[in-house]
């Protein structure tokens, strides 16, 4: 099982804690977080279900490369990393 971890930015918002998860893909492993966790949602993607702009995703230590479909492979040991992504200069 893949494991979710977010960011203590984004769990003063909601309370997110990091849970292991199935899913071969991105989009799998969030929408079955969010089927246990559903008020985390609305923080990290948007009506559509595209990652929000200013949320990034990281996959074994890598960024996702489909914000949209999130279809990035996920292995059984895998660690996603949910954050709040920085900009401005």
């Amino acid at each position: 099982m893949a494991v979710l971890h977010f960011t203590r930015a984004l769990q003063r918002h909601v309370d997110a804690p990091s849970e292991a998860v199935d899913g071969g893909t991105v989009r799998a492993a969030l929408d079955a977080y969010f089927g246990r966790h559903p008020e985390v949602r609305g923080y990290v993607v948007d009506e559509r279900g595209t990652i929000r702009r200013h949320v990034a995703v990281f996959v074994g230590g890598e960024p996702i490369t489909d914000r949209e479909a999130q279809s990035d492979a996920v292995g059984a040991d895998t660690e996603i990393h949910v954050m709040q992504a920085l900009s401005g200069g």
